[in-house]
């Protein structure tokens, strides 16, 4: 399925988002993060707000709530602010003086959440705590003790919801919800768990077997139909899948057979990957969009620069995610599968032009500006195609799994 989305007033922006979750890791939000290449100031946060207005909040967040930040020096003149109060949480990280804070009660009254960091803790800011529904605790340098003793301190706040932020692994993410954090921010749920299991584990090993299968660089349609058809819970998804509005086929698709006629051999094999990977079970569905996200960013740039094997940069973004998904190490995840060796090495040492690219994804992501670099495409090629990523991705996952 194809999108056309208007990015033109976001030319010199980059907007990348990170998911908030709850302690169910269920996605409630996304803060976005932008990048602008004038000077910093008001006249930055009013193009970023007109331009996220521009290119429609729920191409980037979907019917999620976004959270941005915007500087007091902001806040002291402005009250209009061109996005819905009900999808948008403000979040103020500096120091305020007296007039902010009334600007952010009037923002506030117009029905906007406000979102606060700890220095609001730290100062003693009573009347921005008791105005503010979220704070931000950043959870990088604290240790237990300190941890509980910010949890005791803000509890007196019984409207105000604490987010951990920039967690780093599930065990830093279990911990904080012991101490009764209530949201959760940070890069854990892409990296697998600190475990030493060296091997797939049992209860993912035919999941494995089958992907593995699916991933041999010349399987025939014959073979392809068959591995499909022996699951019938997975011939069954993907039948439902690809019968979807989302694919827009002329007419109902009634078997695996018919699928790759339409579909074609390496679309299908594709969907069939993603369909089995969600059968993890215990991971965040984010897991899955951020596969997703990665894939078609990946794909998109193949496209930009005229490479061939569009289909396998895709698959090599959805791939990018199994350590994680299996709390196994990349290495064990490319013995297992036997997959071509281009694919091995793009997502191991990202090397060659699907690794290369993927590089240049995973930068993005992360918001490394200077090293989201490849081929010399420009900044505005590679801001579209993470747009384009993410749209199409908050489409196709809610197809595929729902309310996620």
């Amino acid at each position: 399925m194809e999108l056309t989305l208007n990015t033109e007033p976001m030319a010199d922006i980059h907007v990348i988002r990170q998911p908030i979750y709850s302690r169910t890791l269920h996605v409630l939000a996304y803060e976005l993060f932008y990048h602008h290449n004038s000077a910093e100031g008001v006249s930055e946060a009013e193009q970023v707000l007109s331009a996220i207005a521009d290119m429609g909040l729920e191409h980037i967040v979907g019917g999620k709530q976004a959270y941005l930040v915007l500087s007091a020096p902001f806040l002291e003149g402005h009250l209009s602010i061109p996005l819905p109060a009900d999808r948008v949480v403000i979040e103020v990280m500096d120091e305020v003086s007296p007039d902010v804070v009334q600007n952010l009660i009037r923002i506030s009254r117009l029905g906007y959440t406000v979102a606060v960091g700890e220095q609001a803790l730290v100062s003693n800011n009573t009347v921005l705590l008791e105005l503010a529904r979220v704070i931000k605790l950043d959870v990088r340098d604290k240790d237990e003790l300190q941890l509980r003793s910010y949890v005791k301190a803000l509890a007196k706040f019984d409207r105000l919801k604490v987010l951990a932020n920039h967690v780093a692994t599930q065990e830093q993410f279990l911990l904080c919800k012991e101490l009764g954090f209530n949201l959760f921010q940070g890069d854990f749920f892409c990296k697998p768990k600190e475990v030493k299991r060296p091997r797939v584990p049992s209860n993912k090993l035919a999941m494995v077997q089958l992907l593995a299968e699916l991933q041999k660089p010349h399987v025939a349609v014959s073979k392809l139909e068959e591995l499909i058809t022996r699951d019938v819970a997975l011939s069954y998804k993907l039948l439902l899948y690809i019968n979807s509005a989302f694919f827009g086929l002329p007419k109902q698709v009634e078997s695996i057979q018919r699928g790759i006629v339409f579909l074609g051999v390496n679309a299908i094999k594709k969907w069939a990957t993603l369909l089995l990977m969600a059968r993890a079970g215990d991971k965040p569905n984010e897991l899955l969009v951020t596969a997703v996200v990665r894939g078609k960013m990946c794909e998109l740039l193949a496209e930009k620069v005229e490479y061939e094997a569009l289909d396998t940069c895709f698959t090599v973004g959805l791939l990018s995610v199994l350590d994680a998904l299996l709390d196994i190490p990349m290495a064990s995840v490319t013995d297992s599968l036997f997959m071509a060796e281009d694919v091995n090495q793009a997502l191991l040492e990202h090397v060659g032009t699907c690794g290369e690219i993927l590089a240049c994804v995973l930068n993005y992501e992360q918001g490394k500006w200077d090293e989201a670099r490849y081929a010399g495409l420009d900044e505005k090629v590679m801001k579209d195609c993470y747009l384009h990523a993410v749209a199409w991705a908050n489409q196709a996952c809610q197809v595929l799994i729902g309310d996620f």
